[in-house]
């Protein structure tokens, strides 16, 4: 019989379990929940999809393998309290369906992340405790994850009722038991796993061992504490290649987690923390006061992630602001953006926490899991993963500060120039000293309309705050805490760099007791208000303002409009892309569609090649810039509108 993928909703499969509704994605298909008939109770379903009819059928047979071997392995931990009970592996219409256990009111770790912040050190520490338990009795059994990841982690009620006090590792389609002689299913690419978690010595092609596990957990913990991957990039070969040749991103909110990070991050495995070593480090952030080992995570909350606690004196007060349009489809390149650390452009800055570093000079001997990777392998990793597109993620932060201490006229200094603290919201200008952009400290300037003088757009805005408890607080954390706290927001943009406006210390009442957090054009004028700001219907001046995921009403003579991405709407903003400094905006709009299928192609994004096609953007003014930068879009071949959230 053929192998084709199954209907939706309402749909028997093998004569027992009636699909109620689909609950997510995973890696090789859908999961559903479904009512068995025979037992009268709740199952989750996961069942292979085949996006593209055309696929060759020995990448076909590599996936129905691998979800056989995903059920075999997981029944092998089914009596393990931190791993999804798989129940039973069905044949239906040629395909395999994996029934597995429903944990009600389940949230993924990424998704809970998104939703409601980071988690406390504390908190973050004991999810980990679980996760790492279930993959060291799947080690004593020889099986290997492959994929640990925050989305492969679900946090479910427990008997106690604690919103999130279960923690269940799922998903084990791509692991494997290597010492038993048994086929290893691989991707088409030759790398198994999800770039931005995988351990490097995999992503060169080195064997899979229990270390590769430890590190990629080292990974997701750093998410479920930062709100990001410590090697999340704009796309899966930045990530993949940072893995291999960059050190992690400093952590800011890691607190007491920060060195079981960075032992499980170590590029060498040799040198990565141990399971018996870090059970007892994570024992320890769980619960402090007890000296023995530690074998079960408790079943209660322990410590609550901050978004459950009051807030503290120092705590962030203020984040990114949202964007319109629906959150991105998962695949290989939904990430969170560009977030890539740069050095200041102004030498100041550093005296007042550049992106969270401290000064150099006043620093020790560098750890040896700190030090450079040897230029030969950054270049050779480079010329073998080809050439990363890096678009914004730079950032900046400014304080104006007297040599002497002396009183300020204004809440950020007299150089910055405002008279009155700053709003989220604000639109400003920015005048920076001899017009070079991010040198030196710019005078700011509050545009209330968020058009700039004679419509040569505005520089940036506020996108939020940051508080602290003291004005030294704020000059040392003020600019990593607002490198965080626009994370998400420069994610969605193609070439912006955010602004850290730190207030003086006489001023520093009077600003609110906090940071404000701004994200400025990187090469010129954003050219009106950004994210939330941006009511429906406005007509975009240029490409600058447009984001990841914005629905866009076409219009003739290269208008296009933002519309609500619940009705219909003519394209969506997918990502971006770059041409070359010496391609001509006549150029670029005769090959920006091609260049969009072949960096941003919306069947990445979970659309059907077969209805839907690339679309791009440009712009007159964010050319003459200098930033070459093309939106890429998703649209339907036939010319027809989309509605809702395609896919």
């Amino acid at each position: 019989m053929a192998l084709r993928a199954s209907s939706g909703a309402g749909r028997v499969v093998a004569g027992r379990y009636v699909l109620l509704h689909r609950l997510g994605r995973g890696g090789m298909g859908h999961v559903w929940l479904a009512h068995d008939q025979r037992l009268v109770c709740e199952v989750a379903l996961k069942e292979i999809v085949f996006h593209d009819p055309a696929e060759p059928g020995q990448e076909r047979e590599t996936r129905v393998a691998r979800a056989r071997a995903e059920a075999r392995h997981a029944a092998g931990l089914r009596d393990h309290p931190h791993v999804v009970t798989v129940h039973d592996v069905v044949e239906h219409e040629g395909l395999p369906w994996i029934v597995m256990e429903y944990a009600a009111g389940a949230v993924d770790l990424r998704e809970l992340v998104a939703r409601r912040g980071p988690l406390a050190p504390a908190e973050c520490a004991r999810v980990g405790l679980a996760v790492l338990d279930a993959l060291a009795t799947g080690h004593e059994r020889g099986i290997l994850h492959r994929d640990v990841k925050p989305a492969n982690i679900l946090l479910a009620p427990d008997l106690t009722g604690a919103p999130y006090g279960r923690v269940l590792l799922t998903d084990y389609g791509i692991s494997v038991q290597p010492d038993t002689g048994e086929t290893r299913y691989t991707m088409a690419s030759g790398v198994v796993g999800t770039a931005g978690w995988l351990a490097p010595e995999r992503a060169t092609g080195s064997p899979a061992t229990p270390a590769a596990d430890l590190f990629s957990l080292g990974c997701t913990l750093y998410h479920g504490v930062e709100g990001r991957g410590p090697f999340e990039r704009e796309s899966p070969l930045a990530s993949i290649a940072a893995v291999v040749t960059e050190e992690p991103r400093r952590p800011v909110r890691a607190g007491a987690l920060g060195p079981v990070l960075r032992g499980l991050l170590e590029k060498d495995p040799g040198r990565r923390t141990s399971a018996r070593v870090l059970e007892a480090e994570l024992s320890r952030l769980v619960a402090p006061q007890a000296e023995s080992s530690y074998t079960r995570p408790p079943t209660d909350l322990g410590s609550q992630p901050p978004w459950a606690t009051p807030d503290r004196p120092g705590s962030t007060t203020g984040t990114a602001a949202s964007t319109t349009g629906p959150t991105a489809a998962a695949g290989p390149t939904d990430t969170s953006g560009p977030t890539g650390a740069a050095a200041p452009a102004d030498p100041t800055a550093r005296a007042v926490g550049s992106a969270g570093r401290t000064d150099p000079s006043a620093a020790g001997p560098v750890p040896a899991h700190q030090r450079p990777r040897h230029p030969v392998l950054r270049a050779a990793v480079a010329v073998g993963l080809g050439v990363v597109l890096a678009l914004g993620g730079a950032w900046y932060a400014l304080a104006d500060r007297t040599g002497d201490g002396g009183a300020a006229t204004a809440p950020y200094g007299d150089a910055v120039g405002l008279a009155e603290p700053l709003e989220r919201g604000d639109c400003v200008r920015a005048v920076w000293p001899g017009g070079r952009r991010f040198s030196g400290v710019p005078r700011l300037g509050v545009e209330p309309a968020c058009t700039g003088a004679a419509g040569r757009g505005v520089d940036g805005q506020v996108v939020g705050f940051v508080g602290a408890s003291s004005a030294e607080e704020a000059r040392e954390l003020g600019p990593a805490r607002c490198e965080e706290a626009t994370r998400e927001f420069r994610g969605r943009m193609a070439a912006v760099r955010p602004l850290a406006v730190v207030p003086v210390p006489d001023g520093f009442e009077e600003a609110g007791r906090r940071t404000a957090c701004l994200v400025l054009g990187a090469h010129g004028p954003v050219y009106g208000p950004l994210g939330d700001r941006r009511p429906f219907g406005t007509a975009f001046a240029d490409t600058a303002p447009m984001q990841r995921r914005d629905c866009l009403d076409a219009r003739p003579g290269r208008r296009a409009l933002l519309v609500p991405c619940g009705g219909r709407y003519d394209e969506q903003v997918l990502g971006f892309t770059r041409l070359g400094q010496d391609v001509t905006l006549a150029e670029a709009r005769g090959v920006s569609d091609a260049a969009c299928a072949r960096d941003v192609p919306p069947r990445d994004y979970g659309f059907d090649p077969s209805v839907h096609e690339a679309g791009s953007w440009t712009g007159e003014q964010s050319w003459e810039t200098g930033a070459r930068v093309v939106v890429c879009t998703v649209k339907r071949r036939n010319g027809g509108t989309m509605e809702g959230t395609e896919p």
